[in-house]
Protein backbone atom coordinates (compact mmCIF):
# COMPACT_ATOMS: atom_id res chain seq x y z
CA UNK A 1 0.00 0.00 0.00
CA UNK A 2 2.75 2.44 0.92
CA UNK A 3 4.67 1.54 -2.23
CA UNK A 4 1.65 2.38 -4.41
CA UNK A 5 1.29 5.80 -2.75
CA UNK A 6 4.99 6.58 -3.19
CA UNK A 7 5.00 5.44 -6.84
CA UNK A 8 1.85 7.41 -7.66
CA UNK A 9 3.25 10.50 -5.90
CA UNK A 10 6.45 10.26 -7.93
CA UNK A 11 4.51 9.82 -11.19
CA UNK A 12 2.29 12.78 -10.30
CA UNK A 13 5.34 14.93 -9.55
CA UNK A 14 6.96 13.97 -12.86
CA UNK A 15 3.72 14.75 -14.73
CA UNK A 16 3.41 18.19 -13.15
CA UNK A 17 7.07 18.88 -13.83
CA UNK A 18 6.73 17.92 -17.50
CA UNK A 19 3.59 20.01 -17.92
CA UNK A 20 5.29 23.00 -16.33
CA UNK A 21 8.64 22.90 -18.16
CA UNK A 22 7.85 26.12 -19.97
CA UNK A 23 6.83 27.82 -16.73
CA UNK A 24 9.58 26.52 -14.45
CA UNK A 25 12.63 26.57 -16.71
CA UNK A 26 12.11 29.31 -19.31
CA UNK A 27 12.90 32.84 -18.21
CA UNK A 28 9.69 34.85 -18.34
CA UNK A 29 7.77 31.68 -19.15
CA UNK A 30 4.00 31.87 -19.09
CA UNK A 31 1.15 29.50 -19.70
CA UNK A 32 0.04 29.46 -23.33
CA UNK A 33 -3.05 31.51 -24.06
CA UNK A 34 -5.64 28.95 -25.14
CA UNK A 35 -8.58 31.32 -24.81
CA UNK A 36 -10.64 31.92 -27.93
CA UNK A 37 -9.78 35.62 -27.83
CA UNK A 38 -6.06 34.80 -27.99
CA UNK A 39 -6.31 32.71 -31.17
CA UNK A 40 -5.15 34.68 -34.22
CA UNK A 41 -7.02 32.54 -36.77
CA UNK A 42 -10.32 33.02 -34.94
CA UNK A 43 -9.71 36.76 -34.60
CA UNK A 44 -9.16 36.99 -38.35
CA UNK A 45 -12.55 35.34 -38.89
CA UNK A 46 -14.23 37.70 -36.41
CA UNK A 47 -15.01 34.94 -33.91
CA UNK A 48 -14.88 35.80 -30.23
CA UNK A 49 -15.84 34.03 -27.04
CA UNK A 50 -19.47 33.97 -25.96
CA UNK A 51 -18.85 36.41 -23.11
CA UNK A 52 -17.29 38.98 -25.42
CA UNK A 53 -20.03 38.60 -28.02
CA UNK A 54 -22.70 38.98 -25.33
CA UNK A 55 -21.02 42.12 -23.97
CA UNK A 56 -20.89 43.66 -27.46
CA UNK A 57 -24.51 42.76 -28.16
CA UNK A 58 -25.61 44.39 -24.90
CA UNK A 59 -23.75 47.60 -25.80
CA UNK A 60 -25.49 47.70 -29.17
CA UNK A 61 -28.90 46.96 -27.65
CA UNK A 62 -28.53 49.74 -25.08
CA UNK A 63 -27.94 52.24 -27.88
CA UNK A 64 -30.98 51.18 -29.88
CA UNK A 65 -34.44 52.34 -29.05
CA UNK A 66 -37.16 49.86 -28.15
CA UNK A 67 -38.96 50.37 -31.45
CA UNK A 68 -35.80 49.65 -33.45
CA UNK A 69 -35.27 46.44 -31.51
CA UNK A 70 -38.86 45.32 -32.16
CA UNK A 71 -38.53 46.15 -35.85
CA UNK A 72 -35.30 44.14 -36.08
CA UNK A 73 -36.91 41.19 -34.33
CA UNK A 74 -39.89 41.25 -36.68
CA UNK A 75 -37.63 41.41 -39.73
CA UNK A 76 -35.65 38.36 -38.54
CA UNK A 77 -38.82 36.45 -37.61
Amino acid sequence: MLEAIIISSILLFIGVLLLGIRIFFVKGGTFPNIHIGGNKALKDRGIACATTQDREAQKINKKQSATQMVDDMLKNF
